[in-house]
This record gives C-alpha cells, structure tokens and sequence, in this order.
C-alpha cells in the first residue's frame, strides 16, 4: 500500500515537473514579429519634382501717361475686354499752379517792369526811325553836290554806308521792342488764374496698343499724373505660363520639353511643358530660415484655354514636372525600403517567416519605388519593417 502511495506521489511530482517545464519554454522561446505588410503591384510610375508656382501672362503691356497731363475718371475696370487702338484713356493739360499773395506781389512787379521795358523799346524804335530819316536826306543831298562834282566819290560812300547803319539800327530796336512786348507777355501770363487751360486745347486720347482684358487699374479717378506714370495693365488672359522656383539640384533634371501637370490651382489638373530654365539663379530665404539657391523654370500651358478658362493671372498653383516615366513597371511601396549593404532590400514573406530580398531599385517617388529586379507582381513583403526582425523570423501580420 505504502509502495502504491509512492509510485503515485512520484508520478505527480514527475507531471509538474513536465508543466513547469514547458510552461518555461513557451514563456522563453521567440515570439512571431508583429509586421504590416503590402502586395507588390505593377502599373505606371512616374518621378517628378514638385514645388509652388504662380500663373502670369507672357505679354503683359502697361499703358502710362506719354506727358504730365490731368486723366480724366477711367470707364474701363478690371476685367473689361479692349481691342488695339480702342481709347483707354483721356488726358487733358494740367492746371496752372496757385499763386500766393507774396508771388502775386512779384509778378506784379515784373508786368509793370516789362511794360516799361516795351515803353522804353518804342522809343527806341522812334528814334531810330529819325536817325534813318535824317540819313537819308543826306544821303539825297550828298549826292546831288557829288553829282554836280562838288564832292568826293569817298564822301558819297560814307553817306550810303551811314543810312546802311541807321535802317540797322532800326530793325536792332523793332527786335527789342518785340521781345519787350514777349516779357510783358510772359509776366502777365503768371497773374492769369489757375484753370485747367485752354478752352481750345484738344484732349490727348491714350489708346491700347493690343487686344486683351484688362488687368489693373491703378487710379481709376480723375487725377493729375506725371509722366510715365501707369494708366492701365492690359494682357491677353489666353496666353498664359507659369513660373515655379526650383532648387538648383532640381532644376538640373527639369530640361526644356518636360511634361509637366498642373494642379491645385482650383480646376483640375491641366498638362504643361517646360520651356525654358533661367540661366540665373538667386538666393532666397526659406520659412526656416535656410538660404537655398533657386531658379525661375518656365512652363508653357499645353491644355486649349477652355480646360484653364477660371486660371487667372498671379494664381498660385502646384507643378509636378516629371523626370521619369515608366509603363509596366513593378511598384513597391516606398515604406518596404532599407539599406543593405551598398544596395536596398525587402522582407519578403514566405508563408510565416521574413526573407531577407535584396533588390534593385531603378527610381522612387514620395511613395513607391520602381523595381528593375529582386521581385515581381504579387508578392508579399513587409512595410516599415521593426527593428527585431530578422531574416528567417516568425512574422504575424497584423490586421489593420
């Protein structure tokens, strides 16, 4: 009985043994690695740069005042559509300037001088008016005796070349009388009051030199200008470009005869080209205060103007220039991605278990990467891969 009672206890002792046992090698041994993971597909890729840009048109005509001049109230608004040689503007002669008490006090003063400089003028001319008279009844006289042989032929010259000098003299005084009456003129002109001219001056009417919309207005009231100054912008809203700043490294990859696709401009996207890379680059402070070197890319909007009709000037919008394109390619996601070696490789998986792939990757994008080999369509490999796995470990996918 007591041999019985033994065996039993011996038995029991053995169980828990065995329990605990593997009890300590579930606990102990390696645990399958929880993984997202994603199927390798296969379709188009495409590579590009994307950055900001902003719409303006390739002509662009600004309408300014040819002289200083008083522009009438402008009819014209933005937006209003104009032909080649339609009247924009109207311009009359500005008016004359204030004149205070002190100036008036002055330009009086000046009429009064200018009117006893023409009185003085006259009698100038009176006088030498006589002195011609007087020059040629000597003239007459002198050669009446020298005709009867009473005087010299050197006497008779002198005489003539006297009444010469006198009928001189005249025209000299008759000149200075005129600008006499010109000064008395000129400070009579400044005690006029201020008005906006002559009833006879003909308005200067400023006329578009194209055919477009217009696109600014700076002074839309009656106001007085200075020459040069900006009267209206004027464009044609049907030949438009867009102008994206690009970082140098970038601007090396976007060559001229690049597609390009334009979105976010509030339509949807349209297609466009490069056209041309500024040779010049400049230096422009980013929003974390970074200086980057940038340069002007040019993009000619390849879409008919009805698929861009609401894309105005200065909008701002999102370029994709495309640097690579490829058809049938295999896609992975980006994600799946890591450095091994001097290469990139995956976890694929294999039933339960990650296999370490090494792959060639031919070029990404924000989120896929294009497979020249290494893997093919279908295949399962591991997304954002954790830092415990290992090739060869027990993988559980995790449902989303």
């Amino acid at each position: 009985m007591n041999v019985l009672k033994l065996k039993k206890t011996t038995w029991l002792w053995i169980a828990a043994g065995v329990a605990v046992l593997a009890a300590l090698a579930w606990a102990f041994s390696p645990r399958p690695v929880e993984v997202e993971t994603a199927a390798v597909k296969q379709g188009h890729f495409e590579q590009s740069i994307e950055e900001d840009g902003r719409t303006r048109l390739k002509d662009r005509y600004t309408v300014s005042a040819p002289v200083a001049a008083r522009v009438a109230r402008m009819v014209l608004r933005e937006g209003d559509p104009v032909a080649a040689g339609d009247v924009v503007a109207v311009l009359t002669p500005v008016m004359s300037s204030m004149v205070d008490e002190r100036s008036a006090r002055e330009a009086t003063a000046r009429l009064k001088a200018a009117a006893a400089g023409v009185e003085r003028a006259s009698a100038r001319v009176a006088r030498a008016r006589i002195s011609l008279q007087e020059a040629q009844l000597e003239k007459e006289r002198t050669e009446k005796l020298a005709g009867e042989g009473f005087l010299s032929a050197s006497k008779l010259d002198a005489v003539r070349l006297a009444q010469s000098g006198a009928r001189r003299e005249l025209e000299v005084a008759d000149a200075e009388r005129e600008m006499a009456v010109q000064e008395k003129a000129q400070a009579a002109a400044v005690l006029q009051p201020a008005g906006a001219g002559s009833s006879s001056t003909r308005p200067l009417s400023v006329r578009s030199p194209v055919s477009g919309v217009v696109l600014r207005v700076p002074q839309p009231s009656e106001a007085t200008l200075a020459a040069g100054a900006a009267l209206l912008d004027i464009g044609d809203p049907q030949r438009m470009e867009v102008i994206s700043e690009l970082l140098t490294t970038d601007a090396v990859q976007a060559t001229a005869g690049r597609r390009v696709v334009i979105e976010r401009w509030g339509g949807p996207p349209v297609e466009g080209v490069v056209r041309r890379v500024e040779p010049a680059a400049f230096t422009k402070v980013s929003a974390l205060g970074i200086e980057e070197q940038r340069v002007n890319v040019q993009i000619d909007v390849s879409n008919p103007p009805q698929a861009w009709r609401s894309m105005g000037d200065g909008f701002r919008v999102s370029v994709r220039i495309i640097t690579a394109s490829v058809e049938q390619a295999v896609l992975a996601p980006l994600g799946a991605l890591f450095p091994h070696g001097k290469g990139m490789a995956v976890y694929r998986l294999d039933g339960r278990e990650a296999r370490l792939q090494p792959v060639e990757v031919g070029a990404r994008n924000n989120n896929e990467a294009w497979l020249r080999s290494g893997l093919t369509q279908g295949q399962v490999v591991v997304v954002y891969p954790p830092a415990t796995i290992r090739d060869g470990s027990k993988v559980h996918v995790r449902t989303p």
